[in-house]
């Protein structure tokens, strides 16, 4: 496979911060193998991971060897601040059933299998770091970077020196030993030249390079890309939920696709070069197009399209598009029977509901006594007789009129019915 410049690529995708110099020399002399951590602490990665993700998956692209570390080890000391509710202290089970999620959703993005000279690998630090002590780990490791250096990191001292700082922990001030010694046993065993990460990831990169030059006897790379935030100030990967996740149990593909259909025009011409394979030519007529009619947001929907299809594939972004022309467009009852009960309550979320027996559905419920008293969506029966006069009640999408009796062949996925007033007043009946 010819090699592509990765730097070059990065740089007009808006992805690069930091780069060591000569590291583009360095790659475009032969296939070279590269790294970047991932925290193993959940069962599925989310969209804050898409980042280094899409690193790796582009350094593979331009024909070098990207390895996926799961820091199994760091995973056990749980996160060193004690800041975080997030990484919590996790027994080896627990972190080996994480890698392997997570390396289900890495394939998504990274070859491991084809047997091509540049497939990916996976790595866990744990697994040459268990036997490690911690007396072997001072002295084999620790003698060789002076207490100075660690000090003039300035994750060290924005840590020692911020006003509501409590001071830092002996296991965060060596955190950057234990990344730094990661790097220098890739680069031994696995000739891994390079680390990538975020941007404030440059300290505990750059102690692992200087690990290599001492220890090793030779030299690694570093490249950072940009924290990635929002045109507004807030993080990104964040939704009301909390994190978007690419497990669709935890985070359904309609909210998935939800979350980069909403981003805004800013966010949407930065995101596509960051978090597509799209080429160059084709991202750059998009923005074009897009800017000459901002309306159809253009840009949002084959951001969303490109990203749902990559991490769920083609048909569950299909039925997020038909999930979302639901609220949108012109939809029938079957449309609404297609969706599952996640779906279903994901595209309703926040819609008022009641609750019905089933026995009252199976006797046929009249839709007066369904819209009023049954469950309160109006107030009387005067009102609903009104409202389906005026033709504004539909059952499951569908206009109804006064003597119309809710049966169980209404019911979505044997449990659900929706009643509209007008175009956007909704309420569900659930069947219980």
């Amino acid at each position: 496979m010819s090699l592509k410049n990765f730097v070059e690529e990065l740089t007009w995708r808006g992805m690069i911060h930091d780069v060591m110099p000569e590291t583009e020399a360095h790659l475009m002399e032969s296939m070279r193998s590269a790294y970047i951590g991932f925290d193993p602490t959940a069962d599925s990665l989310h969209i804050g991971n898409l980042v280094p993700i899409m690193l790796l998956s582009f350094y593979q692209r331009c024909g070098h060897k990207p390895y996926a570390l799961v820091g199994g080890a760091t995973g056990m000391i749980g996160d060193p601040s004690g800041k975080s509710s997030e990484r919590n202290l996790l027994d080896e089970a627990t972190l080996r059933h994480n890698q392997e999620c997570v390396r289900a959703q890495l394939a998504q993005f990274l070859d491991f299998s084809s047997g091509a000279a540049n497939e990916a690998v996976l790595v866990n630090n744990y697994d040459w770091m268990k036997e490690f002590s911690f007396l072997d780990f001072i002295r084999d490791v620790g003698k060789h970077i002076t207490v100075n250096y660690m000090m003039a990191k300035d994750s060290v001292k924005s840590r020692l020196t911020g006003e509501s700082s409590d001071g830092m922990s002996f296991t965060e001030f060596t955190y950057q030993l234990v990344q730094g010694y990661d790097f220098l046993h890739l680069y031994k065993n696995h000739s891994c030249t390079l680390q990538m990460g975020g941007s404030d990831q440059w300290g505990n990169i750059t102690t692992g390079t200087e690990l290599i030059r001492r220890i090793g006897g030779g030299k690694g790379y570093a490249l950072t890309c940009p924290l990635i935030t929002k045109s507004d100030g807030s993080k990104f990967g964040k939704s009301e939920g909390g994190n978007v996740w690419l497990d669709a149990n935890r985070t359904s593909p309609y909210k998935f696709y939800q979350y980069w259909l909403n981003t805004s025009d800013e966010d949407a011409a930065k995101y596509i070069k960051i978090f597509t394979f799209l080429e160059r030519q084709t991202i750059e007529d998009l923005i074009e197009s897009h800017q000459e009619a901002p309306h159809t947001r253009l840009l949002q929907k084959r951001l969303a399209e490109e990203v749902t299809t990559t991490v769920h594939g083609a048909e569950e972004l299909e039925k997020a598009v038909q999930a979302s022309s639901i609220l949108f467009g012109r939809s029938t009852s079957e449309d609404l029977k297609k969706l599952d009960a996640k779906t279903f309550l994901d595209v309703f979320d926040g819609v008022p509901q009641a609750e019905v027996a089933l026995s009252e559905i199976e006797n046929g419920l009249d839709i007066i006594s369904a819209l009023a008293e049954v469950t309160g969506f109006l107030k009387s029966n005067g009102e609903a007789r009104r409202a389906l006069k005026e033709n504004s009640i539909s059952v499951n999408k569908e206009k109804v009129q006064e003597g119309y009796s809710i049966m169980t062949a209404d019911l979505i996925n044997g449990q659900f019915i929706l009643l509209q007033r007008g175009k956007k007043n909704y309420f569900i009946i659930k069947v219980v």
